[in-house]
């Protein structure tokens, strides 16, 4: 039996991350998780959700929000969690502090690091700092599990050894689409909070447009933008309504409420913010959406996954395949731009359904199946042996 040590500390990596602990434990091996508290808004709720309880966490001060402080804070405590839990593999996921801390943890340990979505790349400064952190990662693990071809080959161009690069799909597409099932199986109300349950009563005729922004680079001006663009399109379109579900940090609520400011009341009713939602209401709402509008590349994916197209709300992206498969558009954060893009796709239900994929770019609901195969047949159960650092 092979140990293996999830480091996680954000939504996206519980949600990624779960179909292959399921796949693994399924298959007779020991995988614990270690939760950093990267983010601490709903990690109790995905890990129930998903039956994955943590197994150690770390409690972190935060005295700053400086970026190195945090990774240094990261990197000893998780360093110091994974000398108790002595793992044979650590698996990370994506580009995230806890995921870069993990990997580089590991890598002081000795310890053989396997990368879920590895190989993403905008080849630009941004996004800061997940576009560093996934290069860096790509460094120090030793198995790289891209999802999509382009991906495959970012990391072959980096010189990485192409007998360590196994590409899977995106573990997101099997959590997508298993949470879909699950929620078939209890009436959609029952997943929600109770007010964002009656404004989807009140708005199930017309058309309804899921919006999520939260990345760094939109901070200010450009969150504020999009906040003006939604309220537009709301005075634009009577019939249409909005849900858009709130990153918890201040910083991001005051530009979206600055950017609503001017938006009169009649247009505004039909507007449903919300704190950022659980997983299962997540899917419930793209499940109910006409298309998304998000600078999230969690939700590109989960929105391919269930045939709803996405207007991007940034000026790159690292997930081209959507937009090269037609199921995304670039529409950066420029208020007419938005304006335009949604307008189109409202009024033109031909145009709407060609961005309607019936296959996701981004895999087929088995990456996990894959993944584990790989590690089943590459690792080999060690004697986990003290191991100093250099």
């Amino acid at each position: 039996m092979t140990s293996y040590l999830a480091c996680l500390g954000t939504r996206p990596e519980i949600i990624k991350m779960a179909p292959l602990y399921r796949v693994l434990r399924a298959r007779g091996h020991q995988v614990q998780v270690l939760h950093t508290g990267q983010h601490t808004d709903m990690a109790d709720a995905l890990y129930a959700f998903f039956a994955m309880p943590p197994d150690a966490q770390v409690r972190l001060q935060r005295q700053t929000p400086r970026l190195s402080h945090l990774t240094a804070e990261l990197l000893t405590q998780v360093d110091e969690q994974m000398q108790q839990l002595a793992p044979d593999v650590v698996l990370v996921q994506g580009d995230t502090s806890t995921a870069l801390a993990g990997a580089l943890a590991a890598y002081y340990q000795d310890v053989p690091v396997a990368h879920v979505e590895a190989g993403l790349r905008t080849g630009e400064r941004d996004p800061f700092p997940e576009e560093m952190n996934r290069c860096l990662i790509g460094r120090l693990a030793q198995w790289h599990f891209p999802p999509t071809p382009q991906a495959t080959q970012n990391l072959l161009h980096e010189g990485i050894d192409g007998s360590r690069v196994h590409q899977v799909g995106n573990t997101v597409i099997d959590a997508a689409l298993w949470a879909r099932e699950h929620l078939r199986q209890q009436p959609l109300h029952e997943c929600m909070p109770p007010d964002l349950a009656r404004f989807m009563q009140l708005q199930a005729q017309g058309p309804m447009l899921l919006v999520t922004a939260h990345r760094r680079e939109n901070w200010g001006v450009p969150m504020q933008r999009i906040a003006a663009a939604i309220g537009g399109l709301l005075q634009l379109h009577p019939q249409l309504s909005v849900v858009w579900p709130l990153h918890p940090n201040p910083k991001v609520r005051a530009d979206v409420h600055m950017g609503l400011a001017s938006v009169p009341a009649q247009a505004r009713a039909r507007l449903c913010l919300t704190d950022a939602l659980q997983y299962p209401a997540l899917i419930g709402v793209l499940e109910r959406c006409s298309f998304t509008l998000t600078d999230s590349g969690g939700i590109q994916e989960e929105a391919s996954a269930l045939q709803k197209p996405v207007l991007i709300l940034r000026e790159s992206t690292e997930r081209q395949e959507l937009v090269q498969a037609g199921g995304a558009q670039l529409v950066g954060t420029l208020v007419h731009q938005i304006i335009e893009h949604a307008s189109e796709l409202l009024h033109d239900p031909v145009l709407l359904a060609s961005m309607q994929l019936q296959t996701s770019p981004f895999g087929d609901g088995l990456a996990a199946q894959r993944i584990a195969d790989v590690l089943c047949r590459e690792v080999h159960p060690t004697l986990h042996v003290e191991r100093l650092a250099a």
